[in-house]
């Protein structure tokens, strides 16, 4: 069974009905219509109807059905074929999970447009874009654009919800780095940057290519769908931009904490290596006279005088003492 959201046929930048599937090729050649169609976890079979319906390019066809593919934009003749991760932050997700990239879902969106038709097809995603179609329908003078605004709308609307994810990555960064001079939280600290350092990676893996393919779509030689929208387009990359600078500059951050908080064990562990090395100093000085006068030779001179004893420990302890000073006043102690 096809698993369709909606099917609707614009005229002129109004709304004209809701047809069913069948009805689609009907409206394709109608002066000023387009139909926009939307689909969610499409089957082979079904996918195959569209591509009868729309004419589509087989190896745009074969993209959006194996899915996994790495964001792009690509023309076959007067058609756009553009691909979109769909990132999600799950309930419950913090940055002291252990698999918080995988606490991302990782969904998908493959959009065909031509000159009198958008499809988008979703994949592995609980987000929708009835939002997207209710906005570009309370704007009928940018949807008289035709297609080429749809397109605009369904990928402005997918990096809006970037936005969020970068945003609690940020405050995330800025929760572990104040506490990466506390004291005790060394491994903790290494394994929730860790963490959000692979989170981060998985937004640049949704933007960096999808930015290098958004300058198609403006200045230059742009497909001929997107002529009249070209100015929406760039702002789409320049959104783009600022969120790529934004993620580089956090997993610089990143790796910077993750040098500050590994130097940080590196001085509490020297700290603790001068600690021990003063108290083995001070008990070697203290074994070494007590094993002086612990070898019990006959003629040795302390050994008949009568206070040999109680001068013995008054100078171990004086050794001590002194030895002590002198570490506590080199900060060793």
């Amino acid at each position: 069974m096809l698993v369709l959201i909606n099917c609707v046929v614009y005229q002129e930048g109004k709304k004209l009905a809701d047809i069913p599937v069948q009805e689609v090729r009907h409206h394709l050649d109608r002066p000023g219509c387009f139909v926009w169609v939307a689909l969610r976890d499409a089957t082979a079979q079904e996918l195959r109807q569209m591509q009868q319906e729309f004419s589509l390019h087989e190896l745009a066809v074969e993209d959006a059905l194996h899915g996994h593919q790495r964001p792009k934009i690509e023309e076959y003749g007067t058609m756009v074929f553009v691909v979109m991760h769909l990132l999600e932050m799950q309930p419950g997700d913090t940055i002291a999970a252990e698999n918080a990239a995988e606490n991302i879902a990782i969904g998908e969106v493959a959009i065909f447009v031509g000159a009198n038709f958008v499809l988008s097809v979703r994949n592995r995603s609980s987000q929708n874009f009835l939002g997207v179609r209710a906005r570009c329908e309370h704007e009928p003078q940018l949807l008289r654009h035709g297609a080429g605004f749809v397109l605009y709308a369904l990928m402005d609307a997918v990096v809006d919800r970037y936005f969020p994810i970068l945003e609690q990555i940020e405050t995330d960064l800025e929760e572990i780095e104040s506490q990466i001079f506390e004291g005790g939280a060394a491994r903790s600290n290494v394994q929730r940057l860790y963490a959000l350092k692979r989170r981060a990676s998985v937004l640049r893996h949704a933007v960096a290519p999808l930015l290098e393919a958004a300058g198609k779509l403006h200045g230059g030689r742009v497909p001929e769908v997107c002529l009249s929208t070209q100015e929406y387009f760039r702002d789409i990359h320049d959104h783009l931009a600022r969120m790529n600078a934004a993620i580089d500059a956090i997993r610089d951050t990143i790796g910077m904490a993750m040098q500050v908080n590994l130097s940080l064990v590196t001085i509490d562990e020297s700290e603790v290596t001068k600690r021990l090395a003063a108290w083995a100093a001070i008990f070697a000085v203290s074994t070494a006279l007590a094993g002086i006068w612990g070898m019990n030779f006959e003629h040795m001179p302390e050994l008949k005088w009568a206070y040999g004893y109680p001068f013995a420990l008054g100078l171990i302890a004086t050794a001590a003492g002194i030895l002590y000073w002198r570490f506590k006043r080199a900060g060793w102690l």
